[in-house]
């Protein structure tokens, strides 16, 4: 499973991620451990911020940073070192991700 650009998950999925049956999710829920969102058609979801809080990753204080890495080797590529941060940049940007910094 792609978990790179999914924000909700299946019960099925999640589980999967947690290292966890769907049963030990419904559990969760009915003891309050873990609550399930629903859909408007009452179906069970769960999100990326779900799996963070359940692994105790703090997201309030994040401080990290995205950076953007582009090199070439040598000085006559200098125009291709342009196309590629304005690619990464633009790959970024199509995922919603902010750059903070490029490193060239």
């Amino acid at each position: 499973m792609n978990t790179s650009n999914i924000t909700n998950y299946k019960p099925k999925d999640f589980a999967e991620l947690l290292g966890v049956s769907v049963k030990t999710l419904q559990r969760w829920d009915r003891e309050g451990t873990l609550k399930v969102n629903r859909t408007p058609t009452d179906r069970r979801y769960y999100t990326y911020n779900q799996y963070l809080q359940f692994k105790g990753i703090d997201t309030e204080n994040d401080t990290r940073q995205i950076v953007i890495y582009a090199r070439v080797s040598t000085r006559d590529q200098k125009d291709d070192l342009q196309d590629q941060v304005s690619f990464l940049r633009q790959f970024c940007n199509a995922r919603g991700v902010i750059v903070d910094q490029c490193i060239e």
